[in-house]
């Protein structure tokens, strides 16, 4: 198809044609490169009356304004939450788990490799042990006793069973109750267990109704800076007298604690991500009887490698869109100015040049022959009036090929003007080769 053909019919051979192909490259990369993210998470918390389900409510009451859905799966403690997010392919896209099953913990081989990333440690928990009359005061003392301490591989129980090795007390004296929680308060009361222990938030249900709970008494261990000096995901705090609430606990209590760790799958999408970080902010902002208000969340001393989405929200916080927009909408008109302003640009940009080139290569074809009808006058203007018969015949060749060539030559109806101007042009010059003839 010839140039003048391609310009005329501009609209339909160029245009569109550049319209389609910029949608469907900017529809490509949105779909493939750069997908919206899904607007569904699943986490995975920890028995139905502890501290991470009532973390888990307040995210997904926090992501549901956002307009994104949280779904929460119950289950046996850290071990299962971590084994979820381990998962190929993974159950759960997030998981609440205590501290100890990371790098900072010497058991669990390879689990420093694990394939999830830290986006905050939202709270500190407590090693809480419980029992009637006497407070305990050493972990030697749960020899031969009935121990609630959850159900086996809990998290709970993981974790003491770790400590009574280090105590050289075996496991096998203890007589284990797969009991926590309110189960477990209830079940001390009627002397069915001896002991409660629990890793768990000050404010668990079980923790609070332990410490109101008449005749039980929370221990009083001894040597807890030397416990937390040989693992280096517990530290040593004080729980003050009063602390939570009314004679609760009635003295200063020197506690062990660890974090609570709230992790990703490492190939969750970024802007997840960084959403359940700042609800995490929101949710966790806060002081405890751990700590002050604002120092937690925070990725101090984590146990798992920490996500880039995460330091950039607490750092900055937000970016404008999704500061400012629900979640979607923010997806959206980040894509727009990333994805399809520049193909706007580039795209309006080719639909201007494009037709203006090819104007441009018509109008160089009339005026290569106004170039030609310029050297016949300077070759008429040389020979000034002495132009013999010979020199005549073959410029009027020339005129005669230069005729045939023009009358060819199809141009569009805007630029008719410039072949009719040029035919009469041809004209002209033809009109004085007829005058030097008649001399």
């Amino acid at each position: 198809m010839n140039t003048a053909a391609l310009y005329q019919h501009r609209w339909t051979l160029i245009r569109m044609p550049l319209a389609l192909f910029a949608i469907a490259l900017a529809s490509a990369v949105w779909w493939w490169w750069y997908p919206i993210p899904p607007t569904r998470l699943i986490i995975s918390t920890g028995q139905a009356d502890g501290a991470y389900q009532f973390h888990a409510s307040r995210y997904a009451e926090a992501l549901a304004r956002r307009g994104i859905q949280l779904d929460v799966l119950l289950s046996d403690g850290s071990p299962q939450n971590l084994e979820r997010l381990r998962a190929v392919p993974a159950s759960a896209d997030l998981a609440l788990v205590q501290g100890g099953f990371g790098w900072s913990s010497a058991v669990g081989p390879g689990i420093p490799k694990a394939p999830v990333q830290t986006l905050a440690n939202v709270d500190i928990e407590a090693l809480w042990l419980f029992s009637q009359g006497v407070p305990l005061t050493t972990l030697t003392d749960l020899d031969g006793l009935r121990v609630a301490a959850g159900p086996e591989g809990s998290g709970h129980r993981n974790l003491l069973r770790r400590l009574l090795a280090q105590e050289r007390v075996p496991p096998e004296d203890i007589r284990w109750s797969d009991l926590s929680g309110l189960p477990a308060r209830d079940a001390l009361l009627r002397n069915e267990v001896d002991a409660v222990f629990m890793v768990s938030a000050p404010r668990s249900p079980g923790v609070e109704g332990l410490l109101a709970a008449p005749g039980v008494r929370l221990a009083t261990l001894q040597g807890t800076g030397a416990i937390a000096e040989r693992n280096k995901y517990l530290e040593s705090r004080l729980l003050p007298q009063d602390g939570m609430g009314a004679n609760l606990p009635s003295v200063d209590t020197s506690m062990l604690t660890t974090p609570t760790h709230l992790l990703a799958r490492e190939d969750l999408h970024p802007a997840l991500k960084r959403v359940v970080t700042a609800v995490a902010l929101e949710v966790h902002g806060e002081g405890g009887p751990f700590h002050r208000a604002g120092e937690y969340p925070t990725l101090h001393a984590s146990d798992f490698p920490s996500a880039p989405e995460s330091r950039s929200v607490m750092l900055r916080g937000p970016n404008l869109f999704e500061r400012h927009l629900p979640f979607w909408w923010a997806q959206v008109a980040k894509r727009l100015l990333l994805i399809g302003l520049p193909v706007l640009l580039v795209t309006t940009l080719l639909l201007l040049l494009v037709p203006a080139w090819l104007r441009w290569r018509l109008e160089g074809h009339v005026m290569r022959w106004y170039g030609e009808l310029r050297f016949i006058e300077d070759d008429l203007a040389s020979q000034n009036l002495d132009v013999g018969g010979m020199a005549l015949s073959h410029i009027h060749n020339r005129l005669n090929h230069m005729e045939t060539a023009i009358a060819a030559m199809q141009l569009p109806e805007e630029l008719a003007q410039h072949w009719f101007t040029l035919r009469q042009h041809v004209e002209f010059v033809r009109s004085r080769i007829l005058e030097y003839r008649g001399r």
